[in-house]
């Protein structure tokens, strides 16, 4: 999934200010323009806080982009997510009432006031990027636009899971000690950025994360090649897995192809091993989800990924619960992992493991 952080600041660096208004930071050209980057997402985020605060409905505004959803079999408005530890939510909010989207909410609490109005994600408390992304994943959402509360964005943040973060300054608007909700950033050394001017605003965009598209979609590509060396079994998934080492070095495996309890990501492993390749900072391609729970040998394939180093993990198609109930893109994600899923090659995948799904 590629995550998009937003913020519009104050000169001194608020959000918002301490009267019962809400405070308009950005001006009309910003506002167009966030409202344009909406259009190239899936889905808009915002935290509980800010919707008893603010009670936004983030509706998309532009009627062609509503028109392309819906020719697309989607429903016309982005996917609306909030996350709560408390609970407290009125059901009556805008958030809920106005638009034509889906609408989900992470909680760590049942909320039966939503029922009929929101689906609710499980979470444990506390609530964590890696969790909103994985689960989103899985539900078929590839590009999140969040925009906030302050508390949010610093989660996304210090979990190492945006893309992107565009941040907005009004220079002339400065709200002193009325000031709450503060956003600072600074960028790492050498971090890349464009800077642009949206009438009166200053917004400048970094990109976090590298694009590795090109080259996960590649190397994907080869793994499910691989997969189709597998001779199709009742208890297990035909699997293939290519691994990159540090030096650009190529090893390959597939399900049971040495042993009929090897998983595929073991074998390429192997392979890299026997070699003497160098696994720490290396990128494991996988064409399903690795695993997280075994019962024929001790070790997932997530542990043995963690084990030797990986530094990126690329795959097509999230694991179903069809044996296990597999953690492996959430395990390595809260890991510090940068894991990558490419649902645009799921289907192949589905196609391989035929036989199960029948």
């Amino acid at each position: 999934m590629l995550v998009t952080l937003s913020v519009a600041v104050t000169a001194d660096g608020c959000m918002d200010d301490n009267t019962p208004n809400r405070l308009t930071v950005s001006t009309p050209e910003d506002m167009a323009e966030v409202y344009r980057l909406r259009t190239e997402h899936d889905a808009i985020l915002v935290g509980a806080e800010t919707l008893r605060r603010d009670n936004p409905a983030l509706l998309l505004r532009d009627p062609d982009a509503r028109r392309r959803r819906t020719e697309r079999g989607l429903r016309p408005d982005l996917t609306k997510v909030t996350l709560t530890a408390s609970g407290r939510l009125d059901p009556a909010m805008r958030f809920f009432t106005e638009g034509d989207a889906d609408i989900y909410v992470f909680s760590p609490r049942d909320l039966p006031e939503l029922n009929g109005v929101a689906s609710i994600i499980s979470a444990e408390a506390p609530l964590s990027a890696c969790k909103i992304v994985t689960e989103l994943e899985k539900r078929g959402i590839r590009r999140l636009f969040v925009e906030g509360g302050a508390r949010v964005l610093e989660m996304f943040l210090a979990e190492g899971m945006a893309d992107t973060l565009r941040l907005a300054v009004n220079p002339s608007l400065r709200v002193g000690d009325a000031g709450r909700a503060r956003f600072a950033f600074a960028a790492p050394a050498g971090t890349p950025c464009k800077q642009e001017r949206f009438g009166s605003m200053e917004a400048t965009t970094w990109q976090l994360r590298p694009d590795t598209a090109a080259t996960d979609l590649h190397y994907l590509r080869m793994a499910i090649e691989e997969s189709r060396k597998c001779t199709p079994c009742a208890t297990s998934y035909c699997v293939g897995a290519v691994v990159v080492a540090a030096d650009g070095a190529v090893f390959r495996g597939y399900t049971h192809e040495t042993s009929p309890t090897h998983h595929a990501e073991q074998e390429a492993i192997a392979k890299a091993l026997a070699a003497g390749a160098e696994l720490r900072g290396a990128a494991i391609y996988s064409s399903m989800e690795p695993c997280s729970k075994r019962a024929s040998e001790p070790e997932s394939c997530t542990r043995l990924i963690l084990r030797h180093g990986f530094a990126h993990v690329a795959f097509a198609l999230y694991e179903p619960d069809r044996f296990v109930c597999c953690q492996g893109a959430l395990t390595l994600r809260e890991a510090g992992l940068n894991v990558r899923c490419y649902p645009e090659l799921a289907e192949e995948v589905r196609t391989v493991n035929g036989h199960l799904w029948r």
